[in-house]
């Protein structure tokens, strides 16, 4: 029986009838023959909410925390009660509920008289949301006859101690795998488990950041060498540009790892930057999915993708940017100057896009955040400094875009009419990158698109849909 790890996000089990949906897919997967293990995400808009409860206790606002945390137990308790008709299941699972929310007021209330919200803190809130949706997913799934057992992402997921953003240990994953997953896939029995949620080695509860349930999910694979890992959202699959500004966006049936994991860091919202990382060690196709379009075939991440004929795959955007320039007549080609600069960035862990340099000055793009005026302050001790904010970086990802003679002609013939601040071409052969405006985003992907994917590769990309489209 091949094994293969099925991520599901937020949407997917946002409610009764998402779970639902959930359910059927898995046991599509077990009637096929697959041996599933099951990541799901909290519930959507879960953790943002719990995050809120935390902010709010935070600043002493126990009223408004508390309020938050009921309002998510009456979720959870009525999607539970929806799904699970057995009387004794469904109460055995509202009391499981009642205990995390019971768990939860006692942290908010804590919070809100110490009045001092810490990573640890904060990491142990977030957590609450996959703590519970896993159980509950777990019960829908048994309730339809799939063979579900629930494992505490925790005693899997072993990370160091850097609360909010913590650090995967390979190692210990794959032992903990072995332990606590391998036995049950052995015996036929589908493991369901929350995403985004860790711990370290002392237990204490850790998270992998926002995103980080793909993570888990690629992390699971590795570590049991699966077959394939399934990404299950509510998209068809990467798109070649983002279809709420482009409305002719198409499916983007193969791509390779490496294009892939550029879309991703710089924009694409369908997978997390880290994901692919455990599957490329373990050459596992990665498979990005639709539960609400199960029979869309999505997209397939390979090591490698086949020859495609048009000279991108896809545009992807990253928006609430800033532009820092540097600018030091005397001291740029000065040895171990631009050390100096990075090591700033590397004080304030803030990491940079987009580097240009000319004769005087360093300019780099860096996401827009509390830390810029502290780093410009830094960096003042160098040299001259100045940054602006509201850019969006317009990355271009395909093959051998370097190869390609021309190729940059193209690129700023289509959008000739928009402000180019910076560009950057060379460092990847992969990728080609350049910093506009946030307000001429739209406008730069929709020209670009209507430029480079008017003959899309028909073995790349899903021509027949645009063709359904237009005859509608």
């Amino acid at each position: 029986m091949s094994l293969v790890v099925m991520k599901f996000g937020g949407t997917s089990v946002e409610d009764p009838a998402a779970i639902g949906r959930t359910a059927a897919i898995v046991a599509g997967r077990v009637a096929l023959g697959k041996q599933p293990v099951v990541v799901v995400s909290a519930m959507a808009k879960v953790t943002d909410q719990l995050l809120r409860a935390a902010a709010a206790a935070s600043t002493g606002d126990r009223t408004a925390a508390l309020e938050i945390s009921s309002r998510l137990r009456a979720r959870h308790r009525e999607t539970a009660s929806e799904l699970v008709r057995n009387p004794a299941d469904c109460a055995a699972l509202i009391d499981f509920i009642d205990q995390r929310f019971d768990s939860l007021d006692e942290v908010l209330r804590g919070l809100a008289a110490i009045l001092e919200l810490t990573p640890r803190i904060s990491d142990l809130i977030a957590s609450f949301g996959e703590r519970t949706s896993s159980r509950i997913v777990a019960a829908a799934f048994r309730e339809r006859s799939i063979d579900a057992v629930h494992v505490d992402a925790r005693e899997v997921i072993i990370t160091d101690s850097q609360f909010q953003k913590a650090v995967p240990q390979d190692a210990l994953i794959e032992a903990r795998a072995a332990e606590k997953l391998r036995p049950l896939t052995l015996q036929g029995q589908v493991p369901v488990m929350g995403g985004f949620i860790a711990s370290n080695e002392a237990g204490i509860t850790t998270t992998l950041g926002r995103g980080g349930s793909d993570f888990t999910g690629a992390l699971v694979g590795g570590a049991l060498s699966a077959e394939a890992i399934e990404i299950w959202t509510d998209v068809d699959g990467i798109m070649t540009a983002d279809p709420r500004v482009c409305s002719d966006a198409l499916r983007v049936k193969l791509i390779s790892f490496e294009e892939a994991a550029e879309l991703a860091y710089f924009g694409a919202k369908v997978l997390h930057p880290a994901t692919i990382l455990p599957a490329v060690k373990k050459n596992i196709p990665v498979l990005v999915l639709n539960s609400r379009n199960a029979g869309c075939e999505g997209t397939r991440i390979t090591s490698l993708a086949p020859h495609c004929s048009s000279p991108f795959k896809s545009i992807a955007v990253k928006k609430k940017l800033s532009i820092i320039d540097v600018v030091a007549s005397r001291m740029l080609m000065t040895h171990g100057y631009l050390r100096e600069v990075f090591a700033i960035f590397d004080k304030h862990k803030c990491p940079v896009d987009m580097v240009s340099t000319s004769e005087v000055s360093v300019s780099l793009s860096v996401d827009s955040n509390e830390k810029l005026s502290a780093i410009a302050a830094d960096l003042g001790q160098l040299a001259d400094v100045k940054y602006e904010g509201k850019k969006a970086l317009i990355c271009l990802v395909g093959e051998d875009i370097r190869g390609q003679n021309g190729i940059a002609a193209q690129v700023f013939t289509a959008v000739r009419h928009i402000n180019v601040r910076m560009i950057s071409q060379g460092a990847s052969e992969i990728n080609m990158s350049f910093m506009i405006d946030e307000d001429d985003a739209d406008e730069a992907v929709r020209s670009l698109h209507a430029a480079f994917f008017k003959e899309p590769d028909p073995a790349v990309f899903d021509v027949e849909a645009r063709k359904a489209a237009s005859s509608c």
